[in-house]
């Protein structure tokens, strides 16, 4: 049996690409998920599948850059479930159109980055922190980046994002293990989600003529010589969330495929 089996897990982001993997992850090892997304459409995919799964999955449309919006989200899942015992802020955007020099970016594309990757996640902690506190337990799983450690040109909010993630985790971790409230992130490497799929076709350089071509050359940025599947992420995160990783906070976990034993990589 699981050790998620009957928890209540919120996932951000929670509808396309490695929100999507996690929701599934956790509703298979029979866990109850709030599957949090703007996207209604993929939103409504969610249900059928997951329907196979011992867990539950009910679909909040909800855009947690915005505090009355969190703050309904937790409220709507407490309703539901009972209690939150797993909050993970995987929410993140990198538009296509944000790969600019800091001085070349509007101020406006900055707050929504900066609202969506990191705001929301202080904001849904501190909702969701209170139920864990009354509970005397908890697990918060920040989905940060491998860009949150080293960074690549031209994305200075993203960037700046995952990096106040990681720093996030940590002060949550201190302030919040008197509660019996553990605090981890994840930092992935490059994964198959439609986010990958976007900055792809935006991105095609000099020399590559293909989409093809180019996904093979960020393949090969990773010394295992591939990019990774979402479902790779969610395994972690579904393990991070077991008592097996009691002894875990403040830390993070790099998914990358070797990225950053390699070094640099931009």
């Amino acid at each position: 049996m699981s050790e998620n089996k009957g928890k209540t897990v919120i996932v951000t982001g929670g509808a396309k690409g490695i929100g999507r993997a996690i929701c599934v992850a956790f509703c298979a090892e029979g866990a109850n998920v709030a599957c949090a997304d703007v996207d209604e459409a993929a939103g409504a995919e969610m249900g059928p599948l997951t329907e196979e799964y011992p867990g539950s999955l009910r679909f909040f449309r909800s855009d947690v850059s915005k505090a009355d919006e969190c703050a309904q989200l937790v409220r709507d899942t407490v309703a539901q479930w009972g209690t939150v015992d797993v909050l993970c802020n995987n929410v993140g955007i990198q538009p296509t159109h944000s790969y600019l020099r800091a001085h070349e970016m509007p101020e406006e594309m900055w707050d929504r980055i900066l609202d969506v990757n990191l705001k929301s996640a202080f904001l849904m902690s501190k909702y969701a922190i209170p139920h864990m506190q009354k509970a005397g337990r908890g697990v918060i799983i920040n989905t940060a980046s491998v860009q949150g450690l080293m960074s690549a040109y031209q994305v200075p909010a993203y960037a700046a994002s995952k990096g106040g993630i990681l720093s996030l985790t940590r002060q949550l971790s201190l302030d919040y293990a008197e509660d019996n409230i553990r605090v981890l992130a994840v930092n992935p490497g490059t994964i198959d989600t439609p986010l990958v799929a976007e900055a792809a076709e935006a991105s095609l350089k000099e020399g590559i003529d293909t989409l093809e071509e180019l996904q093979a050359d960020w393949a090969s940025c990773h010394p295992i010589g591939r990019i990774g599947q979402p479902a790779e992420i969610a395994s972690v995160v579904t393990f991070l969330a077991t008592e097996r990783a009691s002894f875990m906070t403040g830390s993070y976990v790099n998914i990358d495929g070797g990225m950053m034993a390699k070094g640099a990589w931009a």
